[in-house]
């Protein structure tokens, strides 16, 4: 399966009876997802899609996200997946800077925010029930090897605003092959995805089901009782889980522990606390954790399963053909145990970012990914993550950027600063908290009345989860001599603000 554009055809003929994908009440085999992935992608080249094109795509986790990832590979077109949790102006930047092609969006409320960021951006737009009723057109030459990406992925980067990882085919194919070294598959294995696939960690696994000739199981979305049944039922072999969810799963399962067929649930996403690991190990859960980027398809290094007596802050272990380094801030190579900057290298990484050449050169200098978070590795090479990237807030598996947030605060005419940061939050890691100062004139205004308004002007520009819980009152926000601003002494003011409210916190 070295061809992007073969990979599909080559497992239905391997194992055509298989099943491949359980999703809605129904159950697909390799060939029949490789004939309707096939299908497709004559619709999609009766809309226009050529070799090299990006697809943005706005739809749920659902058969069909998952045929057009493969109908796009078959034609070597790349796949641009859209947050459903954005708003229309926050959906702008990756359809133009991601340079799209075509929309294909589902026939809801955010598809139509969707719809109309496409139109903002000059960019063609289908409806999924539009694209299906289309005659399917010959795709000229079959299934293809593809220079293009197979995936482009908008993320932090090293800082700053989102930015579109460019993710080849086989970059995801040795994400896969590393992964099966570290949590080895059976051929009837059956692994549940209850992660959205517009994020790698939810995207990569329908990929190495596919490499790996195992089954699929797709949730539309995450729900505890849901998970829980069918853990139960004891067909799942392995889960990906984000902290958030196991903690909502171990409250409602309390001490009950899972059944003996699950070997592996691997924990992503923000940097799970140690007690919820420990809980979840006193409960028998064969918990994974993993430390991974988007610029790295996902895991870049976990804890081994083996690893069953050692401590679960123990380290965890680069993937196979993974390279981990720790540099000081002279660039030099740290020795074990001593913090510095994750440096990653191997055949996992991202291209670059698309139409950012210099931040592609900054972020992989010398051939090794910078990621800007803190670590330190032991001595047999276990990596310890300490920090993650300085500005960016992991809530619940999602990705806020303080900036964002930032210039939206910074448009309501009472604020003069506005500073966003962390705080820890039991259920979701961290939520964004805002640190705002007035401009003179509004010195007077009811805090409380105002902190509702700053609410209101958020929530009508903002996604839900990036709302800040909570508005802090200062005389002035924390800078260096430069004037930039310490977003990491912004909690200090916490205990010292004034007027703060935390009425207004929205469900992520």
């Amino acid at each position: 399966m070295s061809a992007s554009g073969a990979w599909l055809p080559a497992r239905a003929r391997a194992t055509p009876e298989r099943i491949a994908l359980e999703v809605g009440g129904a159950s697909l085999s390799w060939r029949d997802l490789d004939a309707r992935a096939r299908a497709l992608a004559g619709q999609l080249a009766a809309c226009g899609v050529a070799p090299g094109d990006t697809v943005a795509a706005l739809l749920p986790n659902g058969l069909p996200f998952v045929l057009l990832l493969h109908a796009l590979q078959r034609i070597a077109a790349t796949l641009l997946p859209l947050n459903a949790r954005l708003g229309e102006s926050e959906l702008l930047q990756p359809l133009r800077d991601g340079r799209a092609d075509l929309l294909v969006h589902a026939q809801d409320e955010a598809g139509a925010r969707a719809r109309s960021a496409a139109e903002r951006a000059g960019v063609r737009a289908i409806s999924q029930p539009e694209l299906a009723r289309l005659a399917p057109k010959p795709v000229e030459g079959g299934p293809r090897a593809s220079p293009a990406a197979l995936a482009l992925l908008f993320t932090s980067g090293t800082s700053g605003a989102p930015k579109g990882a460019e993710l080849p085919a086989a970059s995801f194919a040795a994400s896969a092959a590393a992964a099966a070294l570290h949590q080895p598959a059976l051929p009837g294995d059956r692994w549940l995805c209850c992660l959205p696939l517009y994020h790698v960690g939810g995207l990569s696994l329908p990929i190495r089901s596919l490499l790996q000739g195992t089954t699929c199981v797709l949730h539309e979305r995450f729900e505890p009782e849901r998970v829980s049944r069918e853990l139960d039922a004891g067909r799942i072999a392995g889960v990906s889980l984000v902290a958030t969810i196991l903690e909502r799963i171990l409250e409602l399962r309390g001490e009950r522990p899972p059944p003996a067929s699950l070997r592996c649930a691997l924990l992503g996403g923000s940097g799970a606390a140690l007690p919820l690991l420990e809980r979840a190990r006193a409960c028998g859960w064969p918990i994974a954790p993993t430390y991974g980027l988007t610029e790295a398809c996902s895991q870049v290094a976990t804890r081994r399963l083996d690893d069953r007596d050692s401590p679960l802050d123990a380290g965890l272990a680069p993937l196979a053909g993974t390279e981990l380094q720790i540099r000081g801030e002279d660039a030099g190579v740290l020795p074990a145990g001593e913090p510095g900057e994750i440096l990653v290298r191997g055949p996992t990484l991202m291209r670059g970012y698309r139409g950012r050449p210099e931040e592609s050169a900054a972020a992989l200098r010398g051939g090794w990914l910078h990621t800007g978070d803190i670590g330190a590795l032991d001595e047999r090479g276990r990596l310890r993550v300490l920090d993650r990237r300085s500005d960016l807030i992991l809530s619940g598996g999602e990705n806020i950027y303080p900036a964002e947030i930032e210039s939206v605060l910074l448009a309501h005419p009472a604020l003069r600063e506005a500073g966003v940061a962390g705080v820890p939050d039991a259920r979701f890691g961290q939520r964004p908290c805002a640190f705002v100062v007035l401009r003179p004139e509004a010195e007077a205004l009811d805090r409380s009345a105002l902190v509702r308004e700053l609410g209101a002007h958020c929530r009508s520009r903002l996604a839900g989860f990036k709302q800040p819980v909570a508005y802090h009152f200062a005389d002035a926000l924390p800078r260096n001599a430069s004037g930039k601003l310490l977003r990491r002494e912004l909690s200090a003011l916490a205990g010292r603000a004034r007027g703060a409210s935390a009425s207004l916190a929205p469900k992520p």
